[in-house]
């Protein structure tokens, strides 16, 4: 068969999909919106890693606090920028107070000029949000005069929250990783991305999960109208077409629908663009120039589709005899082989069993390996779903009239039901197998950060000039604080300059240095020194507390900012006290405890504030009332809220993108269902009044249509559960975690697809009940 006659048979059927009237115009549309829906989602895919790559870049571009201890000499080029990162409610704030040395002074990215004292730059979004009524707490916080808007080379994302604002005195405040002198923005020296397998790993297995139902769908829109089709092609064998001529022109008609698929999905694509300029999903954000895909994978998506359409047209019609006289599928078909579907799953878990064990240790996992595998395996799932639809609904026996409807429609047309359901137990199988994933690596991404949150749940550093005893008054008389604990921090050495040993200062009333450790008895006027604490391991507490021994208050460190280096000598009459694992968060706080009578004045430049936070959270925006309070202290101080645990930052990220792309492959599935089902419906038009005009009531027909839904979706999501289950167990073994079954994961990822195709049937019912009409069976 020459090349020239199969371009010519294609062209034939891509002619036959435009000019076939109404019916070839609806079964096109209806593909092409299919596999635009999935066309649309790949184009959105291969987009994203330049959209992260891009938020990176405007990331670095940015930088400004680089944590570094080499000071810049102040010039006429130099800034002084102070880090203001706030929190409103659930939201992040980047904040930062710019104090320019001179003419010269690097301007941030996305910013004209600077905002003098008392004005701020904000981003679109953080402007929107002041200007609301919800803004009213932070507009309190935040009362600076809005000036201007941060352009988008300035920001990270449409949503984010950001602002600039004037300052001026910050060269005083200098201290590495809050308040830094910078000669221009940018990262200085990026490090190196350091790979952890299991990381790889799981951005690897997200991919191929979240595609891999897109490709399902994809494939089964080519084959909407199968029904019909098959019917119109006999016609063509009566004009003398033979067999293999007449599947190429079915092939060229599904090519047509796929070619008018991308070009609807180019559109949604589009369209979608510019919609992800205004959303925020899981806190992520971007700006629609961003969304810009790799020309190479755009390609190989515009090649891929179309060759998928006439492929699994031809593997479609393999067992359909279409003869001049019609298509010979109303007997009894024969019985689907399981041999060769049980191939496709054990294939899978032979590609991914050499690299079981391998865990951190032994270098990253084959990537071709693992997505060859996991492909296989989800695959798996859409080879045997109809086969087990198939053998079970043969075995259904007797019941009622809507019953017997929905089983009698399966028996006939098994393979149909399973297309339509074959990419939500997809998706299924593979949400389950990566919450098992994510849940069984969880404990090795997060911590402990010592921090006990049931004597506290914020904390706030306070700069040198806020009197503490001052702000603890601020903080208790702030609604929903319940009780305030205060210390004056500060380190103590042997020496002015590079000290040889050392240990804490710390000064509070006797209340919060009971906090920190066991305290024989306190009055106000009393020194203490922790002998025996974690906090001092290695040091000599005996030695450092001798009576009248100088030590210096915040010494000097080689290649550190210079300190203060104030001296005090140990007082007669210091107490011994023991350690104890309290309010200061992790490991067992030692050094010297003063309380506020006992302090000379001269030390209280040395020491910095801190306050820690007892709060009521049954009172409403607690944790923004104490930011509010902390600004009105200082625009420097700092404020933190305490977590028992912290996450790793890319196992976070990476997790948050498994749940935003799977929110967009949850609406892809629910809107390619529910294009499944009205086309499904449409083929049955004129049935459905057949028996409308026979007397079956309406009712008993929309309960066999959730019936011939309700039955395939219930088989696939046991199978799905199934595949899940074991690919999540391969994967835990790969990593060398002990394999443990989250159920609640595996029951919500199985009630979540089951919902989606409740809420597509039901979406269905209203074009079924216009169906349902006797007039259906008028033939004009």
């Amino acid at each position: 068969m020459s090349v020239r006659q199969w371009a010519r048979d294609l062209a034939m059927g891509v002619r036959f999909a435009f000019t076939g009237g109404r019916e070839g115009w609806t079964r096109a549309v209806l593909t092409a919106v299919g596999v635009g829906l999935g066309v649309a989602l790949l184009l959105l895919t291969t987009a994203i890693p330049n959209a992260l790559d891009v938020r990176h870049e405007r990331e670095a571009a940015r930088t400004d606090i680089t944590f570094s201890s080499e000071q810049i000499p102040e010039a006429n080029d130099t800034l002084v920028v102070a880090r203001l990162d706030a929190n409103f409610r659930d939201d992040d704030i980047r904040g930062r107070a710019l104090d320019p040395d001179g003419p010269r002074a690097p301007l941030p990215p996305g910013v004209d000029e600077f905002p003098a004292v008392g004005e701020m730059v904000v981003s679109p979004a953080l402007k929107e949000l002041l200007e609301s009524d919800s803004g009213a707490l932070l507009r309190e916080r935040l009362s600076d005069r809005i000036v201007g808007t941060i352009g988008e080379s300035g920001l990270i994302g449409s949503a984010e929250l950001a602002f600039y604002q004037g300052a001026e005195g910050l060269a005083q405040h200098i201290d590495p990783g809050r308040i830094e002198r910078i000669d221009r923005f940018g990262d200085p020296a990026p490090g190196e991305d350091q790979s952890d397998p299991v990381l790889l790993l799981l951005v690897l297995v997200v991919f191929v999960v979240l595609l891999t139902p897109v490709a399902v769908f994809i494939a089964a829109a080519v084959r909407f109208g199968g029904e019909r089709r098959d019917r119109r092609l006999a016609a063509l064998r009566l004009v003398g077409s033979d067999g293999r001529m007449t599947r190429r022109i079915a092939a060229g008609e599904a090519m047509a629908g796929a070619v008018l698929g991308l070009v609807f999905g180019t559109g949604f694509f589009l369209v979608g663009r510019q919609l992800a300029g205004t959303a925020e999903v899981y806190r992520i954000s971007v700006f629609p120039s961003y969304l810009n895909p790799s020309p190479l994978l755009a390609l190989l998506v515009a090649v891929a589709v179309p060759a998928a359409a006439v492929l699994v047209t031809l593997f479609a019609l393999r067992g359909v005899v279409i003869e001049p006289l019609g298509v010979v599928r109303a007997g009894r078909p024969a019985r689907r082989r399981l041999w060769w579907r049980l191939l496709l799953p054990l294939a899978g878990l032979a590609m991914l069993y050499p690299m079981i064990g391998n865990g951190r240790e032994n270098g990253d996992f084959n990537q071709y390996l693992v997505t060859g595998g996991v492909v296989l395996l989800l695959v798996g799932v859409t080879a045997l779903l109809p086969w087990i639809v198939e053998t079970v609904v043969a075995r259904l026996g007797s019941g009622g009239v809507a019953w017997q409807l929905a089983v009698r429609r399966l028996q006939m047309s098994s393979g149909t039901a399973a297309r339509m359901v074959n990419g939500i137990a997809v998706a299924v199988a593979g949400a389950i197998a990566l919450q098992m994933l994510f849940v069984g690596v969880d404990d090795d991404y997060t911590r402990s950060t010592g921090q006990d949150v049931s004597l506290a749940q914020m904390e706030a550093a306070l700069p040198s000039e806020v009197p503490l005893a001052r702000a603890t008054d601020e903080f208790r008389d702030t609604e929903g604080v319940k009780a305030v604990y205060g210390y004056s921090e500060g380190y103590v050495g042997d020496r002015p300059r590079i000290p040889d040993h050392g240990t804490m200062m710390t000064v509070g009333d006797c209340a919060s240095l009971r906090e920190i450790a066991r305290l024989p008895s306190c009055d106000d006027g009393d020194v203490f020194a922790v002998h025996g604490a974690e906090w001092d391991a290695g040091e000599d507490m005996a030695k450092l507390a001798a009576p009248g021994r100088k030590l210096y208050l915040d010494p000097t460190y080689d290649g550190s900012p210079k300190g203060r280096e104030v001296p005090w000598t140990v007082p007669q009459g210091v107490k011994a006290a023991e350690p104890r694992r309290g309010l200061l968060a992790g490991i067992d706080r030692g050094g010297f405890l003063i309380t506020p009578k006992a302090m000379a004045a001269a030390l209280a430049p040395g020491l910095t504030g801190h306050a820690y936070l007892k709060l009521d959270e049954s009172v409403a925006d607690v944790h923004d009332r104490v930011r509010n309070t902390a600004a009105a202290l200082h625009p420097l101080t700092d404020t933190m809220t305490w977590s028992a645990t912290e996450r790793t930052g890319r196992f976070d990220a990476i997790r948050t993108g498994l749940f935003v792309g799977s929110a967009c492959v949850l609406a892809l599935i629910g809107a390619s269902l529910l294009v499944s089902q009205l086309e499904q419906l449409r083929e049955r038009k004129k049935l459905l009044s057949a028996l409308v005009a026979f007397g079956t009531r309406r009712r008993t027909l929309s309960l066999s249509v959730l019936w011939q839904t309700a039955i395939p979706i219930a088989l696939g999501l046991v199978l799905a559960a199934v595949v899940g289950l074991t690919l999540g167990t391969v994967l835990l073994k790969m990593t060398g975690t002990p394999v443990r079954v989250d159920w609640t994961s595996v029951l919500s990822m199985t009630g979540i697809g089951a919902a989606v195709v409740l809420v597509v049937t039901l979406c269905s019912l209203p074009p079924l009940l216009r169906l349902m009409r006797p007039e259906g069976l008028r033939t004009e």
